[in-house]
């Protein structure tokens, strides 16, 4: 009677084989979704920034609505975020006594800037805002 070696390489082969067919699949989803989640992160950030030099711009002497989207335009651009809509309330912030809070907006869908075709995040928008006082 012959005792069979359990040490086989030719017997590990197969399992080996079988435990990558079922575990790579999961690893490739858990990588493009770290890559996805830090795009997104990363596209929040970019809007909140947009929002920010907006309402800095704003608080600037004679500054208009125009200097304030080409700011914001500015960082999005500088980002490469597509599809950003900066909004400005209120519109007319010159007219503003000091004391008064004038409030930016950026928004970016979340799809057009995905690095991962049909992404977790299909259909959202992602805003940033950033509000602050004028103080002249």
């Amino acid at each position: 009677m012959r005792i069979r070696n359990s040490r086989n390489p030719n017997r590990r082969r197969g399992v080996a084989a079988s435990e990558l067919a079922v575990c790579l699949p999961v690893i490739v989803l858990l990588v493009l979704a770290m890559i996805e989640s830090c795009t997104m992160i990363f596209l929040k950030q970019s809007l909140t920034v947009a929002a920010y030099e907006g309402a800095r711009t704003a608080l600037s002497v004679n500054a208009v609505a125009a200097d304030v989207e080409a700011s914001a335009n500015g960082i999005l651009t500088d980002r490469r975020v597509q599809g950003g809509t900066v909004t400005i309330n209120p519109r007319n912030f010159d007219t503003l006594a000091p004391g008064q809070f004038i409030e930016i907006t950026v928004q970016a869908p979340a799809s057009r800037n995905s690095v991962i075709p049909g992404s977790f995040f299909t259909g959202r928008t992602l805003e940033g805002r950033a509000e602050m006082m004028k103080e002249f």
